[in-house]
């Protein structure tokens, strides 16, 4: 503005005053020699300025905002509450943190630390964003259940994923390795109380972030289930979680039943960070290498950019079982072989070659989160991400007894040296998988007129390719004669998936006063699901041995679009009572439209040191077109060691209308929820939240129904196929207790408890069979699409309780941390076994040591070891009745019943359907983190 005046006051005067050109050439070249010195005094003049922000009682503060007075240019402290900024000289800093009182400081020096003090007498733990349409509000005034982590309790953990991390830290957040690998080893399913990875919807800064191509169809926990890939999110560029325990489809729409995850970016520009990471098993194996880049910069004096860049590897940790052999010739459990070949074998491999445990993983991941303030009140922001995974897994080894070269005569010159019969020793198919995920938003925030305007478009997507190698296409003709034979293809293309979708969001709020304020807003969002064909070899018969390709006929684009708008209001009757109400309706272009609404309150009292909460809302999940449109062929483990290829056909095939199968509707649900939490100091705290979910129209992948018979009666052509297929009905009480800052000896002394348990989690009212099943008669009757495997792998699949008690002790350089995870029992009723039993994990806990050393300023040295103790899961059948009973007491049945649900030993430590913790026992976990 300074050098538009004087070029204006210029104009004025040569035109005026009829000054002579050369006089005119003259002035100008003083303004501009002007300008150029006052640039040049402005560039000396700035200094660089470092602190740390604390509040009274002595904790660092991460997220306070530092403003350069009368300037875009501003700062946030980081987890340490530490910042740095460049000022111009003599200039004036402002700190502000909701909760604290504003502080306005001249730069007096190059090191400024300094004290906020806190309004109303309360220390604010944490300003939460989720949860609300309205203005954002601090965690303990929140009307809703809510954890808050900070990148430096996810990284306490010493987990190499973010999802891993979690395990550790919230009760009632589950995940865990399937126990067959293949696809399913690109991610893990997860899940929030006990609902399915598809119920808990995940949010990046705010914003919805793609789902996974994934179809989890393995008979293990997540089973016909998908959710969004959330160990791709790089942990480096987490400034803190936010996970929302309560049902919000009213405020965010689909998939929001079991709650929110919502993930924020971090924003640092004062820093940046490197962090080299290794680890191993006490196995010797698992080894682990990664290095991780965390930078922030100014962009200008008004805008900011944060990047992370990470790379890993990590290498194979084999748990294989002790194969038995006399279950492996058996007939009912093995495979009918001679007793002397299998013990001939298993003499020189006990484990029959199978390799299961955790698989070789490579990943790289990119993340940059910026924005830039064109004024006060308007902002650009935006964030992306792309990461790459390679999974390398193993099939079951085809031992030379279950592939025998009288079956398959050319696997000798496949598989052996084409002349002795011994060299022949069977193979082990390997399974390799390519993950591509990716997401970015942009986005423009404005206040005008105290309005909050907030428009964003997100698009985001995953693709999943698949290589199987040293394997074969093993199919005859009709004529009883094999297709390909010894020409077959070693490997194969099996084809994949992708999932992509764009979302657009426009978000207003307003304070419309000191008692009410208001927020509305729309989305749209289109999907788009492919299933990628594989190369012919890979499907023709039945396909690569392992795992079949998709065929052309089942493979295809699909696609739809939805549009939903929504309204919230929030009134403080007073400034302790709040009332939050919400209303929501969406349509989609598949199946039509929802309408879900959402009442929250909270009421506090004595000085806020009591909060009494709670919520009751409709929710609604709609089928995702993995659901809708997945149709293939796939091999599953059955009873006797056989590895059956079955049909899954979707709900829009003529197949499925041939046998009576209806498209799917969307779920719906309730949600209640009550909770009171305790502040009686500012360094004690302790909330204890009830919840109750009832899930209407459950979307369930179904078991094998056949509806038709061969020539010889018995049923044939078994079919699985998506359904609404039952009610549920959950309930649980989660409780968090914190207590910091004990003073003991030079140190200070932390402690937290936390803990979910499960009152209920069962279907409510009978299974709902298509009329199409019930009608089937004769060999046909008596069949349904949910067993009580099925209801096994839904409802008691993960731990019924969960418990995390532990404690850091911060002293000097040292910081020492030593958390107790306790896993509650979990139980399964694996396929096969007899109806008179089940499988039951026992009640185990997991004790994790970390120690972290601050050698100087700038380097952090931590060590952690996981499972210090070397826990690994433990089972046991348990007797559901007197027949159960006397099963367990008798040795030889009961050693049947081991063998079929672990395949013959071969997965001994978790049976073949599941577990509830980690197998691979102890690890040894140590970084190197440089600050600059």
């Amino acid at each position: 503005m300074l050098c538009a005046n004087i070029v204006l006051k210029n104009n004025y005067i040569a035109n005026n005053y009829k000054i002579n050109k050369n006089q005119t050439q003259l002035i100008m070249k003083k303004i501009a020699l002007l300008l150029i010195l006052l640039n040049a005094s402005f560039l000396f003049a700035q200094k660089d300025v470092s602190g740390v922000v604390k509040d009274n009682t002595g904790n660092t503060l991460p997220g306070v905002n530092i403003i350069e007075k009368g300037t875009q240019n501003g700062v946030s402290t980081d987890s340490d509450g530490s910042y740095k900024i460049k000022v111009k000289e003599g200039a004036t800093l402002v700190f502000s943190y909701v909760g604290f009182s504003k502080l306005e400081k001249a730069v007096s020096a190059a090191v400024m630390n300094v004290v906020l003090s806190e309004e109303g007498g309360q220390n604010l733990d944490e300003v939460v964003v989720t949860g609300t349409r309205t203005a954002p509000r601090s965690n303990t005034t929140s009307a809703l259940p809510i954890d808050v982590l900070s990148s430096k309790d996810l990284t306490s953990t010493g987990q190499l994923t973010f999802d891993k991390a979690l395990q550790y830290k919230i009760p009632s957040f589950n995940t865990v390795q399937t126990p067959v690998n293949d696809a399913t080893s690109l991610l893990d399913p997860y899940e929030i109380r006990n609902m399915g990875p598809s119920r808990t919807l995940i949010l990046i800064n705010g914003k919805r972030k793609n789902m996974s191509s994934l179809l989890y169809t393995q008979t293990s926990p997540g089973r016909g289930e998908t959710g969004s890939d959330i160990s791709a999110i790089p942990t480096d560029a987490i400034e803190r979680v936010e996970i929302l325990r309560d049902g919000a489809s009213a405020q965010y729409g689909s998939d929001a039943i079991a709650g929110v995850m919502n993930i924020i970016l971090k924003k640092n520009t004062n820093y940046g960070s490197v962090t080299l990471r290794t680890g191993v098993t006490s196995e010797g194996d698992g080894e682990m290498i990664g290095v991780s880049l965390n930078n922030g910069s100014t962009v200008g004096d008004r805008g900011f950019v944060n990047y992370t860049i990470d790379f890993s590897k990590v290498n194979l940790a084999n748990r294989p079982g002790k194969v038995d052999a006399a279950a492996e010739a058996n007939g009912n459990t093995g495979f009918g072989a001679p007793l002397a070949d299998v013990q001939a074998f298993l003499a020189k491999y006990p484990d029959a070659g199978n390799i299961n445990g955790s698989p070789e993983t490579a990943a790289a991941k990119f993340l940059v989160n910026g924005g830039i303030n064109y004024t006060e009140n308007t902002q650009l922001y935006y964030n992306a991400a792309y990461v790459y995974k390679k999974v390398n897994s193993f099939a079951n080894y085809r031992t030379p007894y279950w592939r025998t070269l009288n079956d398959y005569p050319y696997l000798l010159d496949l598989f052996g040296d084409g002349v002795n019969a011994s060299s022949y020793v069977g193979y082990v198919p390997t399974f390799t998988g390519d993950l591509n995920d990716y997401n970015a938003t942009v986005g423009y925030k404005s206040v005008k007129n105290d309005w909050n305007t907030d428009v964003s478009l997100t698009t985001g997507g995953n693709k999943q390719t698949y290589t199987v190698s040293n394997s074969h296409n093993r199919s005859k003709d009709d004529n009883g004669d094999f297709i390909y034979g010894g020409s077959t293809p070693i490997t194969f293309r099996p084809g994949g998936t992708s999932f992509n979708h764009i979302v657009g969001n426009l978000d207003i709020s307003k304070v419309l006063s000191d008692k009410v304020s208001i927020g509305f807003g729309s989305e749209f969002r289109t999907e788009n699901f492919e299933i990628i064909a594989g190369d012919e070899a890979s499907y023709v018969g039945i396909g690569a041995d392992s795992f079949q390709g998709n065929t052309p006929e089942n493979s295809g684009k699909f696609n739809r679009y939805n549009l939903g708008g929504y309204f919230d209001l929030a009134y403080d009757v007073t400034k302790d009572f709040l009332i939050n109400g919400t209303v929501r309706y969406e349509d989609y272009s598949d199946f039509g439209g929802a309408t879900v609404w959402k009442l929250s309150s909270r009421y506090k009292f004595l000085e806020d040191k009591i909060t009494l909460r709670g919520s009751l809302s409709t929710g609604f999940r709609a089928p995702s077109l993995h659901q809708i449109y997945t149709q293939k062929s796939q091999s599953s483990f059955q009873a006797g060691g056989a590895i059956v290829v079955t049909g899954l056909i979707n709900n829009v095939s003529s197949a499925a209308r041939q046998n009576g199968i209806q498209k799917l509707d969307a779920e719906k649900s309730k949600n209640l929820t009550l909770g009171f939490g305790l502040k009686p100091s500012k360094n004690f705290s302790f909330t204890l939240d009830y919840y109750n979910i009832k899930v209407k129209d459950r979307v369930l992948l179904s078991n094998e129904i056949a509806f038709e018979l061969d020539q010889a009666g018995d049923p044939t052509n078994q079919q699985s196929f998506f359904v609404n297929g039952m009610d549920t009905k959950t309930s649980g009480l989660d409780i968090v207790a914190n207590y910091k800052d004990i003073q003991l000896g030079e140190g200070k002394l932390g402690l937290n408890f936390s803990g979910n348990y499960t009152f209920v989690n069962e279907r409510d009212g009978a299974v709902k069979d298509p009329q199409s099943v019930k009608n089937l008669t004769g060999a046909l009757a008596g069949q349904t699409i949910i067993d009580a495997t099925q209801e096994a792998l839904l409802f008691t699949s993960r731990p019924r309780f969960k418990y995390i008690l532990g404690g850091n002790y911060e002293i000097g350089k040292f910081d020492f941390s030593l958390n107790n995870t306790v896993f509650g029992p979990t139980k399964f009723k694996n396929a096969g076994m007899s109806d008179d039993l089940r499988i039951e994990f026992l009640t185990k806990v997991v004790t994790d040591l970390g120690v972290t050393f601050s050698a100087t300023e700038k380097l952090t040295i931590a060590l952690n070891v996981n499972n210090l103790l070397n826990v690994l899961p433990e089972w046991k059948f348990k007797a559901e009745n007197a027949a159960g009973t006397a099963l367990i007491n008798n040795a030889v049945g009961i050693k049947e019943q081991s063998d079929l649900i672990t395949f013959n030993q071969r997965y001994s430590q978790m049976t073949y359907d599941g577990y509830h913790f980690s197998q691979l026992g102890t690890m040894f976990n140590v970084s190197l983190n440089y600050k600059f």
